[in-house]
C-alpha cells in the first residue's frame, strides 16, 4: 500500500518556489498553536529546540539526525493565529515557513506555506514538511511517530513529478 501524504500546491514566483499545504486537524486551535510554539510539544513532531513566540523572537531548532540547525527570528506573529520564521541557519538564504491557523468548527484549519530559492530542491523540502505534518497530526492525537521516511520518499517523488510538469507547461 502506498503511503498517503498531504497534497500541496506549488507556485513559481520571483525566483522562488512556494509550496502551500492546507489541512484540517481534528483538534482545537489552542492545542495546535501549543504544538507549534511550546518546545515540550514541538519536540514530538519537529525537533528539539527553543522558540520565543513573539514578533522578533528567536527560533532555534536542532535536527541531530540530519545535522540541520535552524537559528532564525520570527518575522510574522499573531498569537494563536500566525507564526512565520525562516527555515534556515546563519548565512543561508531565507526559506520562510508560515503557519496560519483558524477554527473550523471544533477542528483547526492549518495552512503551511514555505518558500525556497528556485535552484533548491523544492520537492525534497515540501516532502520533508509533508512528513513532519504527519508527525504533527500523530502527536496531536497522543500517538507520536518517528520521521516517516516512506511518506517522505513517496511525497518527494510525487512532488518532483508535479514540479517537472509545471515547469514544462
Amino acid at each position: 500500500m502506498e503511503p498517503s501524504f498531504s497534497t500541496v500546491a506549488f507556485e513559481r514566483r520571483d525566483g522562488r518556489v512556494v509550496a502551500r499545504f492546507a489541512l484540517t486537524l481534528e483538534h482545537a486551535p489552542d492545542a495546535v498553536w501549543a504544538a507549534l510554539t511550546v518546545p515540550a510539544k514541538f519536540v514530538s513532531w519537529l525537533a528539539p529546540g527553543d522558540i520565543d513566540p513573539r514578533p522578533g523572537g528567536v527560533v532555534k531548532l536542532n535536527f541531530p539526525d540530519s545535522g540541520i540547525v535552524i537559528d532564525s527570528t520570527i518575522s510574522a506573529f499573531e498569537a494563536g493565529r500566525v507564526l512565520e520564521y525562516s527555515w534556515s541557519g546563519p548565512g543561508e538564504p531565507l526559506r520562510p515557513i508560515r503557519f496560519e491557523l483558524g477554527p473550523t468548527g471544533a477542528a483547526t484549519g492549518l495552512v503551511v506555506t514555505l518558500s525556497v530559492p528556485a535552484e533548491e530542491d523544492a520537492a525534497r523540502t515540501a516532502a520533508g514538511w509533508a512528513a513532519h505534518l504527519e508527525m504533527l497530526a500523530a502527536a496531536l492525537a497522543g500517538a507520536p511517530i518517528k520521521f516517516p521516511f516512506e511518506v517522505f520518499k513517496a511525497a518527494r517523488e510525487a512532488y518532483r513529478a508535479r514540479l517537472a510538469v509545471d515547469q514544462s507547461s
